[in-house]
């Protein structure tokens, strides 16, 4: 079963393209989305379910809890998604400081982000940003950048691993070789993120402000050997941070009840 309805013609291409054009994110840039919600969330959950297969879970309850209250307080507001009906969090025993999300709701958080999240609205930044990775179809977008690029690449069913198709597709979802790498997406798309991320933390009752601790943190922690911005996918630290400084200040006042997650 082909999880991607193949564009094979530049007229199809061309006729999805005026069809999509008009596509906006949560932030009001335009995009071009090519493929369904339903498509992109088959992709991203097997592809979940074969991480799941590779990857060490971990599996302290204590972990686990932290982690899933502090998404759930994120998730619990979000309108109901086109595609998939709820969110599901995994937390996955690597060094990595990192986390990602995947359409259909799939969330993976690595134990090395917890020794750099200091706490739980520290947490909530870095998985409401991946959280809106997925509100804003990145994936959906980035996988229809690469086939309005290649007119005649047709994307298959998963079943075709090792084939460049595979590989298009997958990182389409932020997701490298063999799942061992995390694909940064481009710095629009990072920056659109940190600021829905922003805006989910704060309306869930977390404190928007450690924000600015959190890429602090992890400016520390890459131990200045982060690339010049122009040669990097992600914005540097310090845009970041300004970013979110600026963001910050145009932030309604939010009423919700402030969580309690600890670790």
């Amino acid at each position: 079963m082909n999880y991607f309805r193949p564009l094979i013609s530049t007229a199809l291409i061309a006729s999805a393209l005026a069809l999509t054009a008009c596509s906006s994110s949560p932030t009001g840039r335009q995009q071009v989305l090519l493929f369904s919600n339903q498509d992109m969330s088959q992709l991203g959950a097997q592809s979940f379910e074969q991480l799941k297969q590779q990857e060490t879970i971990n599996r302290d309850p204590k972990t686990n809890q932290y982690v899933q209250c502090v998404t759930r307080a994120l998730t619990t507001k979000l309108s109901p998604s086109s595609g998939f009906s709820q969110w599901e969090v995994v937390v996955f025993d690597s060094k990595q400081v990192n986390a990602f999300a995947l359409p259909g709701g799939k969330i993976g958080v690595y134990t090395g982000l917890l020794g750099v999240a200091n706490n739980q609205d520290q947490l909530a930044t870095v998985i409401g940003h991946e959280i809106g990775h997925v509100l804003a179809q990145h994936s959906n977008e980035r996988l229809s950048r690469n086939q309005l690029a290649n007119a005649g690449l047709q994307l298959s069913s998963m079943a075709i691993s090792g084939t460049q198709y595979h590989d298009a597709a997958m990182a389409g979802l932020g997701l490298g070789v063999q799942y061992g790498v995390l694909m940064p997406y481009g710095r629009a798309q990072e920056s659109e993120s940190d600021i829905i991320g922003l805006r989910l933390m704060a309306e869930a009752g977390f404190n928007p402000n450690e924000s600015i601790s959190l890429w602090q943190n992890m400016a520390k922690a890459s131990g200045g050997s982060q690339p010049p911005e122009l040669l990097s996918t992600h914005p540097s630290h310090s845009t970041r941070i300004d970013d979110l400084r600026a963001e910050i200040g145009r932030l309604p006042s939010y009423n919700a009840t402030r969580p309690q997650c600890q670790l």
